[in-house]
């Protein structure tokens, strides 16, 4: 355990810096393996994927997604069937052309993303329109080259994720599954307790293969966005090239309508830049590994009666259904607060001498530090504080949300608000031309696309060119 815990700078001052200290002192990620963009994520970051794992596959089965897993290695003649899928991650893509010593007779590339294993499969057993839905979900991981190494969770060239892709018989089936999707995505961001805005890719952007693409977008507190999970209304650009048909009630053969939905570790790095202050991560009650850290105030003589109390309240705590833990290593009290403090858990219950003959105990808030005194026979209002803390983030994330959004009339204020970053919402035409200069000469704050499931009415003309205006988009700098 390294003594050097703490962040060295606030978050106004270097936000990368601050970022960084916070992921690898909290111990939530650790970069230095031996390949770049290859990191290795921790067990305390892990434990909150596989919190998010857990909730997510509960949704899933609730939905009849099933769970598979299908090869990483794709080979060559499968990608040149779906080239224009492909070409929008070739640059990113790994090639095996050599195993066991010997040059391979066809290049194997390693899975950027699974439609085209998947899709291969799927054409051998759906034949009829009894076998749809095929609803398929596989817990993976992919690799990229990303060549923007630069944020860990963020941006690296192997994550994990949950890669679902199903296969229907109108597209109405379909499109009511990208729907469900999004409706999952809603609930795993309560659970992140984050406001996001759920928003409709502008079609230069669409998924590669897509009819529509959907995601959802997180304001950071330096102003940019990051993208969390997508959920993409395929249509029939896979089916037909991978031939897969049934026949339906009719004795008529007809091509599936696809979706194609992820979500990733990249939570984890948006959690962190959402959340966090200048001590550290702050995770929410539903999320954290850890939901109440116990730790013994010692004084000498007094060692064994605070630790069986604190013993006490940790089995009560866990009995109540709730993660608890106790903190009694060899170190100081102050030296524990920092860590806990760093790795975000939401409440923090101080034993000591004085708790012990008040029959009481000190419970500290992680989100703004009030502190609490709570009956050790009133233990059962912990339940409580942390449904608290887990609204009090929510409200501050729909609070930063609605307060960082700026209308932009014209191009000039457009560009000065780029400058400053944040959310800016604004008119525009349609054209792909208005598009990419808005890009050009806002500092790379782009076109994010237009609000999922809620038509907006332009309410003046196109932010660049001045005709009249089609959509009300949303414009950010993203990672």
């Amino acid at each position: 355990m390294s003594e050097d815990l703490g962040v060295s700078v606030k978050r106004e001052e270097d936000f990368s810096k601050w970022y960084l200290d916070v992921v690898r002192k909290g111990n939530f990620i650790d970069q230095r393996s031996p390949i770049k963009g290859f990191d290795v994520i921790l067990p305390w970051g892990y434990a909150i994927w596989e919190e998010i794992q857990k909730r997510f596959d509960t949704m899933l089965k609730e939905h009849d997604v099933k769970n598979a897993y299908f090869p990483m290695f794709i080979p060559e003649h499968l990608i040149k069937k779906e080239e224009e899928h492909f070409k929008g991650f070739k640059a990113e893509t790994f090639v095996v052309t050599e195993a066991g010593g010997e040059k391979l007779d066809e290049r194997l590339y390693v899975r950027p993303t699974s439609e085209t294993i998947m899709y291969y499969m799927y054409s051998l057993w759906i034949r009829s329109y009894k076998d749809l839905p095929l609803k398929i979900n596989q817990w993976n991981n992919v690799i990229r080259f990303d060549t923007k190494v630069t944020k860990p969770f963020l941006r690296g060239r192997e994550f994990v994720w949950s890669e679902a892709h199903t296969a229907h018989a109108t597209r109405e089936d379909a499109v009511e599954m990208v729907n469900q999707a999004v409706g999952m995505y809603s609930e795993i961001y309560k659970m992140m307790a984050i406001e996001p805005l759920i928003i409709v890719r502008p079609q230069s952007d669409t998924f590669a293969g897509a009819d529509f693409s959907v995601v959802f977008d997180t304001l950071l507190q330096d102003g940019k966005v990051a993208q969390g999970p997508g959920t993409h209304m395929l249509g029939q650009h896979f089916s037909k090239p991978f031939n897969i048909q049934y026949l339906d009630k009719q004795e008529k053969k007809q091509y599936v309508w696809q979706t194609s939905w992820g979500i990733s570790t990249r939570q984890l790095g948006i959690l962190i830049m959402h959340h966090g202050d200048d001590k550290g991560a702050i995770l929410p009650p539903e999320l954290s590994p850890i939901q109440v850290v116990i730790v013994p105030i010692m004084f000498k003589g007094k060692e064994s009666v605070v630790i069986e109390k604190a013993k006490e309240a940790e089995d009560k705590i866990k009995k109540l259904g709730l993660r608890a833990y106790l903190d009694d290593r060899d170190y100081t009290a102050g030296f524990k607060f920092n860590e806990w403090e760093l790795k975000g858990v939401p409440l923090r219950i101080e034993i000591g001498p004085r708790d012990v003959e008040g029959k009481e105990v000190t419970v500290v808030n992680r989100v703004d530090n009030s502190k609490t005194k709570i009956k050790m026979t009133d233990l059962q209002e912990i339940t409580n504080l942390l449904n608290e803390i887990q609204g009090q983030l929510l409200n501050k994330s729909r609070k930063f949300l609605s307060e960082n959004i700026t209308d932009a009339k014209g191009l000039d204020q457009l560009r000065n608000l780029a400058k400053k970053g944040f959310w800016m919402r604004a008119n525009w035409c349609g054209a792909d031309e208005c598009e990419k200069n808005i890009k050009s000469e806002c500092g790379g704050a782009e076109i994010r696309g237009t609000l999922y499931k809620k038509e907006e009415t332009p309410f003046g003309k196109c932010v660049y060119c001045n005709k009249d205006a089609k959509h009300v988009v949303y414009i950010a700098k993203a990672y």
